[in-house]
């Protein structure tokens, strides 16, 4: 992996700055894995990359589409098995971004369902003890 931008001390409102800086570096069509604990404000970022406000955790639903962007949240995937059941490939096309929560321990598999078109991301969030992010954007190699 290598880094691609960092960005420190992340406040809410610093979220759509970053989503449009992430446009710029990340070349479409892209999957961009969202990793970071419980709250740490995954579907938060997703919602202001998409930029709508009305969106929804895809948690219950497991993967929602929107325009060119489509949204997975693999939580309550148990098995890496379960991600063919999901027919990934059927959404993706002419989709510019794939972002995916809690995907990171599914990469590989991942990367096989969804193949080499597709540019592959890790944007990792952490929490600081005042309660702001580090998000830390790496590409997968």
């Amino acid at each position: 992996m290598s880094v691609v931008r960092t960005w420190k001390k992340v406040l809410e409102s610093d979220l759509a700055n970053i989503a449009l800086e992430m446009k710029e570096v990340i070349e479409p069509p892209s999957v961009i894995i969202l990793d970071g604990p419980v709250g740490a404000g995954k579907t938060t970022f997703t919602k202001i990359f998409l930029d709508r406000k009305g969106t929804a955790s895809p948690t219950y639903s497991i993967i929602n589409e929107v325009d060119n962007l489509l949204h997975a949240d693999l939580y309550r995937i148990e098995k890496k098995e379960e991600l063919i059941h999901l027919e990934i490939p059927m959404y993706l096309e002419e989709k510019d971004y794939f972002l995916i929560e809690w995907g990171m321990p599914y990469l590989h598999q991942l990367q096989r369902i969804i193949g080499d078109e597709f540019k592959y991301y890790q944007l990792k969030i952490e929490i600081n003890e005042n309660n702001s992010r580090n998000f830390l954007l790496t590409k997968i190699t």
